[in-house]
């Protein structure tokens, strides 16, 4: 399969520093990506509220009558048919915005749809998700100690499967505080170039074929 007119492809970012290196990751996607339709979430700078309310647990458990920053996420994501998460690593996971984005918005009645009676169906087949982790430490580091693996099972299988959305490439940077530029800007052009394939072609491209250990 490959991206067609209709494609577009959604940027989510969690970030409050507009010169980090997740921005400038988010940057070299949407120059990547051109001529394709790219549109770019920074919920740092539309102050999107990831508090799980009253609210969202009352929509939760019936299936419907989202808050209103809600409903407008559920038509950005349905205009998409690529989602892309660029984030940095905070304690093994994601940053707690980009993390209530999830909980708020991905949801039953909207992700899925899931009752004691009927069981879980997955509703998010349209999209394809990938996954730009930012991570400070080395690639060595998270194998020895599986934390790229615990990552992946969080994301990839807890959300991502469950939701019922297409898996695309997991892409980390590794190694995003070290001293010299031109290194971290390796890590930078790999983690591009696997996401911006699998994109084009519509298949995923695995990190771990091109990593340096």
């Amino acid at each position: 399969m490959t991206t067609d007119d209709n494609s577009l492809t959604l940027l989510v970012t969690a970030n409050p520093d507009p010169e980090s290196l997740t921005h400038h990751v988010i940057e070299r996607l949407q120059e990547a990506l051109t001529p394709q339709a790219v549109k770019v979430a920074d919920l740092h700078q539309e102050q999107f509220d990831p508090r799980f309310t009253l609210a969202d647990r009352r929509a939760y458990h019936q299936g419907g009558d989202y808050p209103p920053d809600v409903i407008r996420e559920h038509r950005r994501l349905e205009r998409a048919t690529d989602l892309v998460l660029v984030f940095p690593v905070y304690w093994w996971s994601m940053p707690a915005l980009l993390k209530g984005w999830i909980d708020r918005v991905f949801v039953n009645g909207w992700a899925f749809d899931y009752s004691p009676t009927s069981g879980l169906r997955p509703r998010l087949q349209h999209l394809r998700t990938h996954l730009v982790p930012v991570a400070g430490s080395d690639a060595g580091m998270y194998e020895r100690h599986g934390y790229e693996r615990a990552l992946k099972t969080q994301i990839e299988h807890g959300i991502v499967d469950y939701c019922g959305s297409r898996r695309g490439a997991t892409a980390f940077v590794y190694d995003s505080e070290q001293v010299l530029a031109e290194a971290t800007e390796e890590n930078v052009d790999r983690a591009v170039r696997i996401i911006t394939e699998a994109i084009r072609s519509g298949r995923p491209t695995h990190d771990t074929e091109d990593r340096r250990e």
